[in-house]
């Protein structure tokens, strides 16, 4: 995608140790425009693909997942990092390594929330080292539910998170990026062109 790919090369900066900072455009500040642009564009690289809500994780995951559910009219869920008193029932929980934080992080989502037989579109703002959208598929599939696709604003093609994917049995299913990062060497940022 032209636009998310110039905003990259222009605001993004490489923070070392794989670290993309683009707090600009999602992590901290949120561009509605480019947003929904974005959206429209998940919308139209899923749109063969029976879904029936939109799985993220919180925080930035659920700009890019909301604008997708928009676009597409599905509702959208997201994985909790800490469990509130309002989440009082039963739960699917994961645990996903953090890249930025450092650490294992819990995700949890509501049974009230994914119910069996459903058809998931994974939503997300990277694919990494592919450890994140794997705890979501682990959740996915608790909840006996239909992964069918997964959609990420920033893939770093470097950290091979897209085979470890296909590894886990899920080379199948579609896997969009709308931008793809091929290099973070040299404090470089090296963006595939559209």
């Amino acid at each position: 995608m032209k636009a998310l790919i110039d905003r990259i090369r222009a605001e993004g900066r490489n923070l070392g140790k794989g670290i993309l900072k683009i707090d600009s455009i999602l992590n901290h500040q949120i561009d509605p425009h480019l947003m929904f642009a974005m959206g429209e564009e998940m919308a139209r690289l899923f749109a063969g693909v029976k879904i029936d809500r939109i799985l993220t994780v919180e925080i930035s995951g659920i700009a890019p997942a909301l604008t997708t559910g928009y676009a597409l009219g599905v509702p959208v869920v997201y994985a909790r990092k800490i469990k509130p008193i309002t989440m009082a029932g039963a739960v699917f929980m994961e645990t996903a390594p953090s890249h930025t934080k450092g650490g294992e992080t819990n995700l949890l989502v509501s049974t009230e929330f994914l119910k069996p037989h459903q058809n998931i579109l994974i939503i997300d703002d990277f694919l990494a080292t592919g450890q994140t959208l794997l705890a979501l598929a682990r959740i996915v599939a608790s909840a006996e539910c239909r992964l069918t696709g997964v959609g990420v604003v920033v893939e770093k093609s470097f950290e091979n998170g897209r085979a470890v994917m296909h590894e886990a049995g899920y080379a199948h299913i579609p896997i969009h990026a709308l931008a793809t990062i091929t290099s973070m060497d040299d404090h470089h940022i090296i963006v595939a062109d559209a």
